[in-house]
């Protein structure tokens, strides 16, 4: 299955935030959405990716304080990424090669989607209960 595949079958929300927000207004948004990272735009073009993680190893572990400190200081803005076109399980390798849990998926440098771990997990889940029953039903004759 492909990335776009993929995204068909969830909603179309991507959330994003500005670079100069605070990172507590980010938090806000995380906890209103229920999600784990934010893309990061400025001026339509994604500049980055905030997470709860940034948040936890660069805010609190340092003692700062989520209202003082801006979204650009401590986003990810070395942004690893999939295209449209690519293989869910290559989101998979990449995902667990560089540690990450959300993968903006960009067309160009059009943002048209994010694809997390659990939708990649859940994908691979259901195309191997798919495989075991094909297999099922080949070994009983009832292909």
């Amino acid at each position: 299955m492909r990335v776009m595949d993929l995204l068909n079958q969830k909603n179309d929300d991507v959330w994003s935030i500005d670079p100069e927000k605070t990172v507590y207004s980010a938090l806000e948004m995380m906890e209103k959405t229920d999600v784990g990272a934010l893309l990061v735009m400025r001026d339509n073009k994604l500049v980055g990716v905030i997470s709860e993680r940034d948040y936890t190893r660069k805010v609190i572990l340092l003692g700062r304080y989520s209202k003082d400190v801006l979204i650009r200081e401590i986003m990810t803005a070395d942004i690893v990424y999939v295209k449209p076109d690519s293989k869910v399980n290559d989101c998979m390798l990449l995902m667990t090669e560089k540690r990450i849990r959300h993968l903006p998926v960009l067309d160009g440098d059009t943002v048209v989607g994010v694809v997390s771990i659990g939708d990649v997990v859940k994908n691979i889940m259901e195309e191997q209960e798919h495989t075991i029953s094909d297999y099922e039903h080949y070994i009983r004759g009832s292909y």
